[in-house]
C-alpha cells in the first residue's frame, strides 16, 4: 500500500469519528496521472446523492500524453462502496456539523483507493489544544532523550 496523495488539513481541521475505504471510478488518463503523483485532495469533499457517494473538487492533473482523450481535472468522481456502507455514511453525514472528506489516496493491489473520513469540524480552541499537547509531548521526548544520553 503506497500513498499517492494525502490531505493534511483533515486531521488538523476535524475530529475524525470514523473512516471508510472506498474504490474510485477513474478514466485511464486519471490513473496514469496518479501514477506520476499528480493529484491533490486538500480542498476535496464527498457527498451522498441518490444512494451513491461522489467525490468533488479532487484535482487530478491532465496526463501529458493524453491527447484527445484526456480527462477534466476537477470532475466529480464516483466512490465505490457497499450499500450498507453508503447507508451508514448517509446517516453520519446527515448529522448537523459532520462532514465527509478524503483523507488519502493510495494504491492497493494495483487499484486506487480513497480513505474517506467522517468528522466534526474543530474550533480554534481545539486546534490550540492540539498544538499545546504536541509541544508538551515534544518537550517530554527531548527531556527523556537528554536524560538517556547522560547515563
Amino acid at each position: 500500500m503506497s500513498e499517492i496523495v494525502s490531505n493534511p488539513k483533515a486531521r488538523r481541521d476535524y475530529h475524525i469519528l470514523e473512516t471508510f475505504e472506498a474504490g474510485i471510478a477513474l478514466h485511464g488518463t486519471e490513473v496514469k496521472a496518479l501514477r506520476g503523483g499528480k493529484g491533490q485532495i486538500s480542498d476535496a469533499f464527498a457527498k451522498v446523492e441518490n444512494n451513491e457517494v461522489w467525490l468533488y473538487n479532487a484535482h487530478i492533473d491532465e496526463y501529458n500524453f493524453g491527447n484527445l482523450y484526456n480527462h477534466t481535472p476537477k470532475a466529480p468522481r464516483k466512490l465505490l462502496l457497499h450499500k450498507s456502507e453508503i447507508r451508514k455514511l448517509y446517516g453520519l453525514a446527515m448529522v448537523k456539523g459532520n462532514a465527509l472528506f478524503p483523507m488519502s489516496m493510495y494504491w492497493k493491489n494495483g487499484k486506487v483507493k480513497v480513505q474517506i473520513g467522517v468528522g466534526k469540524g474543530k474550533v480554534d480552541f481545539d486546534k490550540r489544544e492540539d498544538i499545546k499537547k504536541r509541544e508538551s509531548d515534544r518537550e517530554l521526548k527531548r527531556a527523556t532523550m537528554h536524560h538517556q544520553k547522560q547515563k
